[in-house]
């Protein structure tokens, strides 16, 4: 299982680092819950985020958003993802933590650290058998964001 559970997270990383946004919310449920925060704000129980989105359809919408009708500048990003740790598991749905690095690369080639944290997941399998992100929260350690948050973390 926790196997499975990490290549689901290095599926999603390597998704997202290639370009390929629209593979990025068939890694979710239908009803899901996808929100990005910072440590702080976490850690204070708030419940509003940098991104927000509370279902696969909301997903959608974002990636059309970003490949339509956004602008900004030309970005890569490189994920390094940590083994998952499982921190609970009760009737179905795995609840697992991993850190990650992403790492920015703009077009004129500099690269910066843009963001480390941990994800916060609760896995289960869907009615195929894959598994599939109920809810991913990405707390992000630091409260400072460089740019526009165009592309999912």
């Amino acid at each position: 299982m926790l196997m499975e559970i990490a290549a689901l997270s290095g599926a999603c990383a390597a998704a997202i680092d290639s370009g390929r946004f629209e593979d990025w919310p068939g890694f979710f449920l239908d009803r899901c819950l996808y929100k990005v925060t910072t440590a702080d704000n976490y850690e204070k129980g708030y419940q509003a985020g940098l991104i927000y989105a509370d279902s696969r359809a909301m997903l959608v919408d974002r990636i059309a958003a970003l490949r339509e009708a956004n602008i900004y500048e030309r970005q890569r990003y490189r994920h390094i993802v940590g083994m998952p740790a499982i921190v609970d598991e009760a009737d179905g749905v795995v609840a697992v933590e991993t850190s990650f690095l992403v790492v920015r690369t703009m077009r004129d080639g500099e690269m910066m650290i843009f963001a480390a944290g941990v994800y916060l997941d609760k896995v289960r399998r869907d009615a195929a058998g894959a598994w599939r992100y109920a809810e991913r929260i990405v707390v992000c350690d630091s409260q400072r964001f460089d740019t526009l948050l165009a592309i999912p973390l």
